[in-house]
């Protein structure tokens, strides 16, 4: 006698939320403003060439102490210039695709309405913070006119990761905000696809 299993949960059951769907950029099926899409997938192979430009300094000081003994002072300086644009570009490619850690309970149990004003309210805290980021990165770059000690690269190069990346999160946000006034007043409104 044989006893049948029941088919595995799909895990999707748990990732998505329908009340999200409409405040996503998705690049494949060009859903969302074009310029968010084309700009999410420059930094995704800016990511890319970072990551590898990240291993070959890295490696090269390993191999350079370990066979030559010797070390590469430029490739730290360089490695730790790379980690900082790698931090903030993923960090807004992570947001573009709704990809950070979130606690969504709450809005998963409410209706559309509930949820799009908690998403809205999420957005537009997002905006004022990244705006604050925004002003305090402009600050730091207007005061900065040094250069690294070993490359000589100017400190604004490394500086100015953080304002882009927090000016395009603030873009999205508000963009997402927009999206959540939209759904509140018509919730039967389509989402909409790509350049608008």
């Amino acid at each position: 006698m044989s006893t049948s299993t029941p088919p595995p949960v799909d895990p999707g059951v748990f990732l998505d939320d329908p009340n999200r769907e409409p405040l996503e950029l998705d690049i494949e099926a060009r859903k969302g403003p074009a310029i968010f899409r084309w700009l999410t997938v420059i930094m995704e192979q800016l990511i890319a060439a970072i990551l590898v430009a990240l291993i070959v300094s890295v490696s090269a000081n390993v191999i350079g102490r370990s066979l030559l003994n010797r070390s590469l002072p430029w490739a730290d300086e360089l490695a730790r210039m790379l980690f900082i644009w790698l931090i903030f570009l993923g960090a807004a490619a992570a947001f573009a695709r709704f990809e950070h850690i979130a606690v969504d309970f709450l809005v998963r149990k409410l209706q559309p309405r509930g949820a799009h004003l908690l998403y809205m309210l999420q957005n537009l805290i997002i905006t004022v913070l990244m705006g604050i980021i925004v002003w305090g990165g402009y600050l730091v770059m207007s005061r900065s006119t040094g250069r690294t000690a070993i490359l000589g690269v100017p400190w604004n190069l490394i500086n100015v990761s953080l304002v882009l990346c927090a000016g395009f999160i603030a873009a999205v946000a508000l963009w997402r905000a927009w999206q959540c006034v939209r759904l509140i007043r018509d919730p039967s409104s389509p989402a909409p696809r790509g350049g608008h």
